[in-house]
């Protein structure tokens, strides 16, 4: 009520203009972010008005795994290289401006979002340079130190080369110390622990690219090699009902490598050819391990994948009101995923341990835009999948799924500072790879997750609505409302190993539906008199409702958030080359069901204060305190340890596991060259 009444009186005293611009596109350049603290394109797309980032799905594929940005028209030729990253590489001055397409607009694929930010590169340019060097420091003596170095230029024939290096540790700052009480259905004595744990992990990204003129288009080719490493020990030490120490060990290595590449080609007047290819591979080495009254239990799994990507896109634009889009992609999977689990030295039998998994995807797709008049927008598409899994191993099968995937999306500017837009979409989820093999987490009553290579991926009508009010310049407000119908929804269920045992695993549930309401709010102060002042948010509220496989009653669909919400404040301060501000990412809760316990996960409201000084253009330093809020209690997991299955009834057991996390700061120093 507070933010709606301040909404109220900013628009009341707000002036009466409002921003200049397109119905369908706005552009943002240099001069709409003067005076403004940001240093690269992904600050500069944190400030646009009404537009929030969205990194795109960790998924297989290409079509379905988008963000909402587009770099000069086009996605990046990328899966692994992360969109923000991608985007904090590209230094401020080498951004001519930045379009946001709100609708659709003629000869710009959508990628089924209603909002794209479309950012525009200045052409050659010298040698640019980048060297940071970042301390994280944890009270109880741990430090973090990070470097991040980054290069790009030009070279003649119109070439250029992009190289970086990212290379840190940093902790894992959902746990730390924290108590532990387990409360017995049957009257046995409550067991009450301290818990010590502390998480960290470590990484070494490499990145480079070169793009260069060929056979009159432009081919550019990037690589990425990365590895981490990360370890979460924990030791419980029980005060009651007795003295006791139990040890667990989480530690997982990860390493991967991509090589992908675009050529695309104008063809005048109006006619674009784009061809992508990829191939990316990831292994990795999970070890969980825990010791319980002289109890040893180990759960291993080594894991190696392989994606590789051929697609194809050709675009055709009508004049200006009317484009169509004609493409197909062609995706090769590969998991082979091996798992032991042993307690005593004793193989345990689990479902789906070692298992090779292929998946050969095909789609075809046709897109269209048009606009009739300048207040009407029309972007449609029509796709067809069509998929080969099949399952060697413990699992073996072989099946074929197809899917049709329409799209229509509508938006209407009756006015320039108004847009209404509806979207109508079947969207079809990619099936994850993670839910065809074993996982654990031996510290609490979760314990081992059955994989199951035999899933199908949900499918969902979406029926979206949203409006977007423009105010005065920069500032916007947007409501949007979505309701999905679900087919196939994966959630939990239980399946049974050949000795009997049975497992929590993923499985299809059938039917469901989910809604959501989202609030979007830019809220630049500078029209009211508050120069440099800038709020900006984003909050939603999701409703839902699956049959409990187990029980046969509606519940709420696993681990979704029921309320998320963030809000940032920045204050720029350019007579003295300063700025600060707050970052707000808000608390929130999600329930797990599982066939034996319910788990209730809250994470509280992360808050983190800024402050960033530049003595020069090419110099500056940043200060940051990550958990402003601790060592208040920051995660709490509460699960519900049933008997048995439960629709068998029985009470529960309560077990309740509470992290504080100690409070640090971070300081960065930047220095730019060229």
């Amino acid at each position: 009520m507070i933010l709606l009444f301040v909404l109220a009186q900013a628009v009341a005293a707000a002036p009466a203009a409002v921003e200049a611009a397109q119905p369908a596109v706005s552009s943002y350049s240099l001069t709409f972010f003067a005076g403004q603290n940001v240093n690269n394109a992904l600050d500069m797309v944190g400030r646009l008005p009404g537009f929030t980032l969205d990194t795109g799905a960790s998924v297989r594929g290409f079509e379905g795994a988008a963000g909402n940005v587009l770099i000069d028209g086009l996605r990046p030729a990328s899966k692994t290289d992360a969109l923000d990253s991608i985007l904090q590489r590209i230094p401020l001055d080498k951004v001519e401006r930045i379009d946001v397409i709100r609708g659709g607009a003629p000869g710009i694929d959508m990628q089924g979002k209603t909002v794209i930010a479309n950012v525009i590169l200045k052409k050659g340019g010298g040698t640019r340079g980048l060297l940071a060097v970042s301390e994280y420091h944890v009270d109880h003596h741990r430090d973090f130190g990070a470097l991040r170095a980054e290069a790009s230029g030009s070279l003649a024939g119109g070439r250029n080369w992009e190289a970086s290096l990212h290379a840190g540790a940093g902790p894992d700052d959902g746990v730390d110390t924290g108590r532990s009480v387990l409360i017995h259905a049957d009257g046995r004595p409550t067991e009450i622990a301290r818990l010590d744990s502390h998480g960290f992990d470590n990484a070494v990204v490499l990145t480079g690219s070169v793009e260069t003129p060929l056979l009159g288009g432009r081919l550019r080719v990037n690589g990425l090699w990365d590895a981490g490493k990360f370890k979460e020990p924990e030791t419980d030490r029980f005060t009651a009902p007795a003295i006791d120490i139990q040890q667990f060990n989480f530690f997982q290595k990860t390493a991967g490598a991509e090589i992908g590449g675009r050529f695309s080609r104008k063809f005048e007047p109006s006619t674009d050819l784009e061809l992508v290819g990829l191939r990316t591979t990831k292994d990795s080495d999970t070890d969980s391990t825990s010791d319980i009254d002289g109890s040893f239990s180990d759960f291993f799994n080594n894991r190696h994948s392989t994606e590789a990507i051929a697609r194809a896109v050709a675009k055709h634009r009508f004049g200006d009101k009317v484009s169509v889009e004609l493409g197909g992609e062609y995706a090769d999977n590969k998991l082979d995923s091996r798992t032991t689990f042993t307690v005593d030295g004793v193989n345990q039998a689990l479902p789906a341990a070692n298992v090779q998994v292929e998946e050969k995807r095909r789609e075809a797709f046709a897109k269209g835009t048009w606009r009739p008049t300048p207040k009407w927008t029309i972007d449609a598409a029509l796709g067809y999948e069509s998929s080969d899994i099949s399952s060697t191993g413990d699992v073996v099968l072989s099946k074929s799924l197809q899917f049709a995937k329409p799209r229509l999306a509508v938006s209407w500017t009756p006015v320039p500072a108004t847009q209404l837009r509806v979207r109508f979409e079947r969207v079809v989820g990619q099936l994850n790879f993670d839910d065809f093999v074993a996982s654990s987490n031996l510290t609490n009553a979760v314990g081992v997750t059955a994989g199951n290579p035999n899933l199908n991926p949900e499918q969902d009508w979406v029926s979206e609505a949203a409006v977007e009010q423009r105010i005065w310049k920069g500032a916007s407000l947007i409501l949007t409302a979505r309701h999905s119908k679900i087919t196939d929804a994966i959630d939990r269920g239980p399946v049974f190993a050949s000795d009997g045992a049975v497992f929590d695993a993923p499985t299809n549930i059938g039917a469901g539906v989910k809604d959501e309401l989202i609030f979007d709010f830019t809220l630049p102060f500078d029209p009211l008199g508050w120069n440099g002042a800038l709020l900006k948010g984003e909050m939603t509220r999701r409703w839902s409702a699956v049959t409990d496989p187990t029980t046969g009653r509606t519940r709420a669909i696993s681990n979704l958030h029921p309320t998320d919400w963030n809000v940032s404040f920045n204050q720029d301060l350019p007579r003295w080359n300063f700025a600060t501000g707050v970052d707000l990412s808000g608390g929130f809760s999600r329930t797990a069901y599982r066939f034996n316990l319910i788990e209730v996960f809250k994470l509280k409201t992360y808050v983190r204060p800024y402050a960033e000084w530049k003595p020069r253009p090419d110099l500056s330093l940043r200060f940051e305190m990550p958990l402003a809020t601790a060592p208040q209690v920051r995660l709490r997991d509460t699960l519900q340890i049933f008997p048995g299955p439960r629709s068998a009834g029985g009470a529960p057991d309560i077990q309740d596991r509470q992290f504080h996390f100690p409070r640090g700061f971070y300081v960065r120093l930047l220095k730019n060259f060229g």
